[in-house]
């Protein structure tokens, strides 16, 4: 039996925070502990009473002065998109056949995959993250790549090969047929293998026909169970398109209703610009809306309107992510920075607790899987980071300054990146340092 004993400043949620000083909110101590045994949470609390549980036969690792936070979550990530981050000067569908298309065409070689796998992987542990909810390439190898690679870590990762048969090469287009025969094999040999889920993943309205729309239809019903993941209302030319190819449908997201694919585990990238009518199709199936604020800014998308979507009479449930690679970072810290600037921009502020509430247990409450991880709270996995306030000269000064917690995570979220990550636990297994050895 591995047990491992934790200590420093310990802070987990319990629920929406309603203002910096919404203390109610969120479990924090200052010299707190957490007891990891087996790859799950034992204990939890003010170190004193903690090792007291944990008995002599117990590793300690001291991060003291650090901050001990569930591991980050990120709901939206395009993995074989990593060689074309920071690509220069096109908006999303100039962006998609100019960019990702080519780029995805390489999947065809599992080898390809698995390489571009472990990277991603290891460059998401190194920013904090410890559950992704990703799309691969439409190649099955692709999947295959990306499942092996979570799996050897021991992560729990949301996943699955995207569904395309149409408007795009043909080294990057299946069957409607193939695309279920894959999917269905991949959710045998993958979903429930450890810690990994998989996710039915039509690619979006553009790049499917109403035949294979049909056919995901089809696998949700046959696995209720499942996520769906897919794209919504990204781009005003991307609507348009979308409405000349299904000329029938009141809207874009009635498109996803027809097919049977709106659901309360259906993950929407995006959903910038939708009418009250989609944002109340979307609130009554319990659908969510992924907020991707660095992809949205750097493709000129547009902005999403987070307290708005939140506060009206159907509201919405959100997660955030990073997109990668429309969007500009792996990191989380960087994705709530730009996404309090999205919110600002809208007229409106994101108070920094909520900002790591939506990090850690919001967007797992958004994937349903805050049962597993999210939380410091006893029975989870052990995913874990640790942050460090003061990981730069800059921070460091500006810690001079900050009086309170809330002070201290914005200051985080702001001028933070990986550096300010010292340590990763993914089911109790330390994962960032164990890295950084072997890199």
């Amino acid at each position: 039996m591995t047990t491992t004993l934790l200590r420093g400043r310990t802070l987990s949620f319990r629920r929406w925070p309603d203002s910096a000083d919404d203390h109610a909110a969120y479990a924090y101590e200052e010299d707190g502990a957490v007891l990891m045994r087996d790859g799950k949470i034992a204990a939890v609390g003010g170190y004193a009473q903690v090792a007291a549980q944990a008995g002599s036969n117990v590793q300690l690792i001291d991060h003291r002065p650090h901050l001990i936070l569930p591991g980050f979550i990120d709901a939206h990530v395009h993995v074989p998109q990593m060689q074309i981050i920071a690509a220069y000067g096109a908006e999303l569908l100039e962006w998609l056949n100019k960019y990702t298309f080519p780029e995805e065409t390489k999947f065809i070689d599992a080898q390809h995959g698995r390489r571009i796998a472990r990277l991603f992987l290891d460059e998401v542990v190194r920013q904090g993250t410890t559950t992704v909810a990703a799309y691969c390439s439409v190649h099955k190898q692709s999947a295959e790549a990306f499942f092996a690679e979570s799996h050897d870590r021991n992560m729990l990762n949301i996943a699955g090969k995207v569904m395309m048969d149409r408007n795009a090469p043909d080294g990057v287009l299946d069957t409607p047929q193939a695309s279920y025969d894959d999917t269905k094999a991949l959710i045998a040999e993958w979903h429930g293998k450890g810690r990994q889920h998989y996710a039915i993943t039509p690619r979006f309205a553009i790049t499917s026909t109403p035949e294979q729309m049909e056919m995901a239809g089809q696998l949700a019903k046959e696995h209720p169970g499942l996520h769906i993941q897919t794209h919504l209302s990204e781009n005003h030319a991307e609507i348009a398109f979308t409405q000349e190819l299904y000329p029938w449908s009141r809207d874009y997201t009635d498109i996803y209703d027809h097919y049977g694919l709106l659901g309360q585990r259906t993950l929407l990238g995006h959903c910038i610009h939708l009418g009250e009518r989609e944002s109340d199709a979307i609130s009554e199936h319990g659908s969510i809306a992924v907020f991707c604020p660095t992809s949205n800014l750097f493709l000129g998308s547009g902005l999403f309107d987070y307290q708005r979507y939140r506060r009206r009479e159907k509201p919405l449930r959100i997660a955030t992510a990073t997109d990668v690679g429309g969007g500009t970072s792996y990191s989380m810290l960087r994705t709530m920075d730009e996404a309090y600037k999205v919110i600002a921009l809208n007229g409106e502020k994101l108070n920094p607790l909520a900002s790591y509430w939506q990090l850690t247990r919001g967007n797992a409450e958004a994937l349903s899987i805050s049962d597993k991880v999210g939380t410091l709270d006893v029975g989870t996995d052990a995913d874990i980071v640790v942050l460090d306030s003061r990981a730069t000269p800059g921070m460091r000064l500006r810690m001079e300054r900050c009086g309170t917690l809330a002070e201290e995570l914005f200051l985080l979220q702001t001028m933070g990146d990986d550096r300010a990550v010292v340590e990763v636990y993914v089911a109790g297994v330390p994962a960032k340092s164990v890295m950084d050895k072997t890199a």
